[in-house]
C-alpha cells in the first residue's frame, strides 16, 4: 500500500500499526521471548573477535535460512544476507532497499572464556549485550515479519556485518557500500547495536587511529651506549602530542592507547610501537592533529638521532620511523529534517516513548557520510558492562524495543517504495 507523499510521518506510522500482518508480527514478538533468549546465549557463545567473525557468520547464516528469509549468502568480507523481497516484484528487481544490520563481532580475544548463563530473563555472557542485542533482535524481526505474512512495497536486507569493533574500522559496512552491487540502491540503513529503547546514535563521531612505530639498530645497555633508543624518542614524540592544544568549539578528544618495545631491561631497543586515536564531531580537526603528530614524532627521531654524537654511536646506524593509519571513521550527522528522524519520532509518540539523539561512532558512521538516512538504535531490553568479561543482558521490555525497530523499518519501506 503506498500513502500520498505529503502524509505526515505520524500518520503514516498509525497506519501500518493498524494492518492485520503488523498485529500478527507483533505477536509474534510478544509471543516468543524464550526462543529470541535461547538464540542470544548460542551466539554469545561463539568467539567473534575482531577478523575471527567465521563461526558466527555461519551461525547467522543458518538462522537466515531457517526463518524462510531468500537470497541468503557470505559475502567475501564475511557479512552475511537474507532478503525480504519486495511484493509482486521479481527476485532481480533493482528497485530501492532498505538495511536492517547488526554487527557480528566482539572485543573479546579469541581465548576469552565466555560461558553464558541464564538466569531467568538475564543473560550473563561477554558480548550479551553489544552485539548479541543486536543481532537475535534483527534475527527476531525476520522470523516476526516472515511469520506474520507481511507484504512489503521494498525490499529488505537483513545483514550481520564483521569489522564493527576496534581496528576492524567498520570493515563490513564499508565493504557493503564500496564494493557491493546493492549499495546504490539502500535508500536507508537501520543499525541494532545493543540494548534500550530509548535513544538513537544520529550523530557520527568521527575517528583516526594511528600506529607509530620507530627503529633503531638496538644493542647492549653498556657497551653500546649513546645507540639512539627507540623508546627514548617516541616517548618524547608521545609526550609532545599529549600537550596538543584541542578545540572548545568541537568536542575533539587525543588518547594514547598502547606503547610496546624492547627486549629486555638491560638491551637498547630495536623498536618501540604506539597507537593513537583521534576522535572529532568535526572532520577538519583531523588534519590539524595529524600535523601535530608527524611533526612531534619527526621532531623527536630528529632530537634522538643528534643525541649519537660519538662516531661508534653513529656507525651502527640512526633511527627511523613510520606512521600507519590504522582506522578511519567519518563524521558526519543525520539532518533534522531527514525522513529517517521524522519516521522515529511518529513511532515514538505512537508507542510513547522518547528518544535521546546521540552522538557516537557505529556502523551507521558510513552511510551517513554518504549521505543515506542513517541511525543506530538499541534492540530493547537492558544492559550494563558493554567491553568487560562483566557484561549482561535483561530482555525485560525488549519487546517495546522490538516492535519499536519493526514499525521504523515498515515506515521506511514504504517511504522508499514512493521515492
Amino acid at each position: 500500500m503506498l500513502f500520498p507523499p505529503r502524509i505526515s510521518a505520524f500518520s503514516r506510522v498509525t497506519a501500518l500499526a493498524a494492518q492485520r500482518p503488523v498485529h500478527a508480527a507483533f505477536a509474534w514478538l510478544h509471543g516468543n521471548p524464550l526462543r529470541i533468549m535461547n538464540w542470544q546465549a548460542q551466539l554469545v557463545a561463539i568467539p567473534a573477535p575482531p577478523f575471527g567473525e567465521q563461526a558466527r557468520s555461519e551461525w547467522l547464516a543458518a538462522r537466515f535460512e531457517e526463518a524462510g528469509l531468500s537470497q541468503v549468502h557470505t559475502d567475501a568480507a564475511g557479512n552475511v544476507f537474507g532478503f525480504l523481497p519486495a511484493a509482486n516484484l521479481s527476485p532481480e528487481s533493482t528497485g530501492p532497499v532498505v538495511v536492517l544490520s547488526a554487527h557480528l563481532d566482539t572485543v573479546f580475544p579469541a581465548d576469552t572464556p565466555l560461558n553464558p548463563v541464564v538466569e531467568g530473563d538475564r543473560l550473563r555472557a561477554p558480548g550479551a549485550c553489544d552485539n548479541a542485542a543486536g543481532v537475535v533482535g534483527m534475527l527476531a524481526i525476520a522470523h516476526a515479519l516472515i511469520q506474520a505474512k507481511a507484504e512489503i512495497p521494498a525490499s529488505l536486507l537483513f545483514m550481520g556485518n564483521v569489522g564493527e569493533e576496534g581496528e576492524g574500522d567498520l570493515r563490513g559496512v564499508r565493504h557493503l557500500y564500496n564494493q557491493s552491487a546493492l549499495a546504490g540502491r539502500v535508500a536507508a540503513h537501520i543499525v541494532l547495536d545493543g540494548a534500550g529503547a530509548d535513544s538513537a546514535v544520529t550523530q557520527a563521531l568521527g575517528s583516526r587511529r594511528h600506529r607509530i612505530t620507530v627503529k633503531g639498530p638496538g644493542g647492549h645497555s653498556f657497551t653500546d651506549a649513546g645507540t639512539p633508543n627507540p623508546i627514548t624518542a617516541l616517548a618524547f614524540a608521545l609526550t609532545t602530542l599529549a600537550e596538543t592544544p584541542l578545540p572548545e568549539d568541537h568536542r575533539t578528544t587525543l588518547n594514547l592507547g598502547t606503547i610496546h618495545g624492547g627486549t629486555s631491561v638491560n638491551s637498547i631497543p630495536e623498536s618501540a610501537q604506539a597507537s593513537i586515536d583521534f576522535r572529532s564531531t568535526s572532520p577538519e580537526q583531523f588534519l590539524h592533529l595529524e600535523l601535530a603528530l608527524h611533526r612531534a614524532v619527526e621532531d623527536a627521531v630528529e632530537r634522538s638521532n643528534a643525541s649519537a654524537k660519538t662516531t661508534a654511536a653513529r656507525s651502527r646506524g640512526l633511527l627511523s620511523f613510520t606512521i600507519h593509519k590504522i582506522g578511519d571513521r567519518p563524521a558526519a550527522q543525520l539532518p533534522a529534517d531527514s525522513p529517517l528522524l521524522e519516521a522515529l519520532q511518529a513511532v515514538d509518540r505512537h508507542l510513547d516513548l522518547r528518544t535521546d539523539l546521540r552522538l557516537g561512532s557505529t556502523d551507521a558512521n558510513i552511510p551517513l557520510s554518504l549521505g543515506i538516512p542513517a541511525l543506530s538504535m538499541g534492540a530493547g531490553g537492558e544492559g550494563c558492562g558493554a567491553h568487560t568479561q562483566a557484561e549482561w543482558y535483561s530482555a525485560r521490555d525488549r519487546e517495546v524495543g522490538l516492535k519499536r525497530v519493526l514499525l521504523l523499518t515498515l515506515a521506511m519501506i514504504e517511504w522508499a517504495a514512493e521515492q
